[in-house]
């Protein structure tokens, strides 16, 4: 026997029987039955499925956090300072008295006003003596100093203010406890990661073209963001849709000349359950490369749309490597969403990966999660549990996914 647990990974909720060598017995040959017994079994062994990928997804984001406290101890910064974005997250820094409390802990503020160059305030506060530089603010912020900091070989300590903060997750920090961010400036851990350039630009997280980006360009969506993309995508997958003018060199050197979204990542998302939505580490010396062709039919585009929740790599059609370098050209200026950023860049773009460019200080004990991010983490949990499940269960629509990641075809 062995026992199945509950999201919270303790919980015993379900004990399955193994076979020799401990592996769950499995009937292999047998028809499909219609019988209300066979029904039960099958519903009882879907629950037993759910209930062991929950525990892989806990359990995985655990052995990430504590994965990313690794590096090597440093002492508290000598003159701190954190530049500030009272405008992110919808004015999170205000609202937990950011300012407040660095000023409490010795770290110079800095705020940054509208139209201000980032860039420049974060070289300004080097130029003064700054040996740990700080940002809190959203991912698009996050890319802007790092790329200062890495310049002149500073550290950086990423505050989660912004919106999605998707830095700070795959960093393992507690993207609900903002304040305890700041623990990094005293003493701490130090580690280096990747970062991601195009065309001389860094980003943190990832670079997307085609669909994405023309939703990023929308004046609703800073306003709010995931209300947006979903009002929006429908109407774009139309009867009018057609996919863009990318043009790109696959894995196996395959030419490909339209796509509806192509994104490239600073190194790879993950591809077990417990990383999907996440990048397993960060210093893989990569970039992780994604390109959808969606169908003509807007149906069935969106059926697909529904089925992969958010994962293009999902998507039938698709096809994702790893490369250390990546270009993508058209026929003029390419739209892009870099970290969630809309900006428009003259073609080609040339992605490369700088392994090991940016010095990352996260504090040295794990700080426990606040509530609200328990909450989070298991309603998020049992939401993606049917999800993550499927392609253990052998569904059709597992099926499908896997036979469409092995088609090149539709994309040229």
């Amino acid at each position: 026997m062995t026992v199945a647990y509950g999201p919270d990974g303790a919980t015993p909720i379900a004990k399955v029987p193994l076979a020799a060598g401990g592996v769950p017995r499995r009937r292999v040959g047998v028809a499909p039955s219609t019988t209300a017994d066979t029904r039960g079994v099958r519903t009882f062994g879907a629950g037993v499925v759910l209930a062991v990928v929950g525990v892989a997804v806990v359990r995985g984001i655990r052995a990430r956090r504590r994965s990313e406290l690794r590096g090597r101890a440093v002492p508290p910064a000598g003159n701190g300072a954190l530049i500030l974005n009272p405008r992110s997250g919808g004015g999170t820094a205000d609202r937990l008295g950011l300012a407040t409390e660095c000023r409490a802990r010795g770290i110079e503020v800095l705020i940054l006003e509208p139209g201000q160059d980032l860039a420049g305030l974060a070289e300004a506060a080097v130029a003064r003596g700054a040996d740990v530089l700080g940002m809190a603010g959203g991912d698009g912020s996050m890319g802007l100093v790092a790329g200062v900091a890495a310049r002149h070989g500073v550290p950086m300590v990423v505050v989660p203010a912004g919106t999605r903060n998707h830095l700070a997750m795959d960093l393992g920090l507690d993207r609900g406890n903002v304040l305890a961010a700041l623990d990094a400036f005293g003493a701490a851990v130090e580690r280096r990661i990747d970062l991601g350039q195009v065309n001389g630009r860094v980003f943190v997280n990832n670079v997307s073209l085609g669909l994405y980006a023309q939703i990023v360009r929308s004046p609703e969506y800073r306003d709010a963001k995931a209300d947006t993309t979903l009002r929006m995508l429908p109407d774009m997958l139309g009867p009018a849709s057609q996919p863009f003018d990318l043009r790109f060199t696959g894995p196996a050197g395959e030419r490909y000349t339209r796509a509806h979204v192509v994104q490239v990542s600073n190194n790879p998302y993950g591809r077990t359950p417990a990383t999907l939505a996440n990048r397993p580490r960060l210093d893989g010396g990569h970039l992780g490369v994604i390109a959808v062709k969606l169908p003509d039919d807007p149906a069935e585009a969106r059926r697909q749309l529904a089925a992969a929740r958010g994962h293009p790599e999902r998507f039938p059609g698709s096809v994702t490597w790893e490369p250390s370098t990546f270009e993508v050209d058209s026929g003029g200026p390419i739209d892009v969403g870099m970290d969630g950023e809309a900006l428009r860049l003259a073609a080609p773009l040339r992605f490369t990966i700088r392994p090991g460019a940016l010095r990352i200080r996260v504090p040295r004990a794990e700080t426990p999660p606040s509530p609200q991010t328990r909450q989070r983490r298991v309603l998020s949990t049992l939401r993606d549990l049917p999800r993550r499940a499927r392609p253990l269960m052998g569904t059709p629509a597992a099926a499908g996914e896997r036979a469409g990641r092995n088609s090149h075809d539709p994309l040229r």
